[in-house]
């Protein structure tokens, strides 16, 4: 295979990047890949040991120039590092990540232009499993990965031949598709949902999702970027991120997240739609609550009574965008308690796909 790059962001993450790192050198099918690292914050001496360790492990890192002041966001750290880049391919990859033996090049073998290759996670037993991911325990934690069963595991599966449609890092792409077609990620989704918006856009785009089930990585469930609630002080931080980024994503796309259970996102589409609500109780917070729901524009408008409004109506407007493809047309009518005015079924979710 041809050398790429691994693209790493890192929020003091120190603890997981001295299991990370050491795997994809360890594991890679070539030991000359590139591995960048952007340190978007530091309080655990993240810095200070990627300065010990660069020339062992060959690696690059960058520092938000705003470092303690405010930060870069995922995204906008993943962007950086592909910007950075030196190969024609780079590989997304968490910090909270270990590499399997020759996942790089058994991804690398599905990839062509248009194309996403996605390696298969490998996570304990927390969550539920739609069928995307393989439930294994080889660790909870970095200092309790169990490298040589891991290891032993990823064996016995490198002939598999099973290959599946989703998207989930890790994932490989060509970078100029990358940044000529969709330009980066969205910065109005600072920290969470970005990738979600993304995968949505390169749905749009034309790309192709492909999962080999013989490229293999160990996950621990989302350690570095606090979504597992193991680890309470991040995990606060990330759940105030998380609803602010998932109320950016409505207001952009219409609907909250959807994907198959395999993880291959689905896009209803995006109309240009204004609520109006009348007899609004100040103590319903309807004001609130709605206008994520709606982008400001004039082809759809809804008009809502505060005095009957109830969780059936709610549940109308968190699924108008489907119900409107499937059975709307130019006028008025009427769904639960709303009037629902539709002056134009133009469709705008392609003007989406390159930020």
């Amino acid at each position: 295979m041809e050398k790429i790059t691994f693209c790493i962001p890192s929020k003091s993450n120190l603890r997981y990047l001295k299991t990370c790192i050491p795997s994809i050198r360890e594991n890679a099918s070539r030991n000359d890949h590139e591995i960048i690292i952007f340190v978007d914050s530091d309080e655990d001496g993240t810095i200070k040991w990627l300065e010990q360790v660069k020339d062992e492990y060959n690696l690059i890192y960058y520092v938000n120039p705003n470092l303690d002041k405010s930060l870069f966001g995922i995204g906008k750290a993943y962007d950086y590092c592909i910007e950075h880049s030196t190969t024609d391919v780079f590989m997304i990859f968490h910090a909270d990540m270990m590499l399997g033996k020759d996942a790089d090049l058994k991804a690398f073998e599905h990839l062509k232009s248009k194309t996403v290759v996605c390696s298969t996670r490998i996570e304990p037993p927390i969550h539920p499993n739609g069928g995307e991911k393989i439930l294994l325990d080889f660790g909870m934690w970095p200092e309790e990965w169990e490298k040589d069963e891991f290891n032993k595991y990823v064996n016995t599966q490198l002939n598999e031949t099973k290959i599946t449609n989703g998207i989930f890092a890790p994932w490989m792409m060509y970078k100029q598709e990358y940044l000529n077609i969709l330009g980066g990620h969205d910065p109005i989704l600072h920290s969470c949902r970005e990738d979600s918006d993304l995968f949505n856009r390169m749905l749009l785009a034309g790309f192709k999702f492909t999962q080999p089930w013989n490229s293999l990585v160990y996950h621990l469930t989302g350690r570095g970027a606090g979504s597992f609630d193991g680890d309470p002080e991040r995990h606060k931080k990330w759940q105030e991120d998380m609803n602010k980024s998932t109320l950016a994503f409505i207001k952009k796309w219409g609907t909250n997240v959807q994907h198959t259970p395999l993880m291959e996102p689905i896009v209803s589409p995006v109309y240009k739609k204004s609520v109006i609500i009348h007899n609004s109780n100040p103590h319903q917070q309807l004001e609130q609550t709605l206008n994520p729901w709606f982008n400001g524009g004039q082809d759809i408008i809804v008009e809502v009574d505060g005095g009957v409004f109830n969780q059936d109506d709610y549940n109308i407007i968190q699924q108008l965008n489907a119900i409107i493809k499937d059975n709307g047309e130019i006028g008025t009518f009427e769904l639960g308690n709303l009037k629902i005015i539709i002056n134009s079924m133009n469709e705008y979710q392609n003007n989406l796909i390159k930020i």
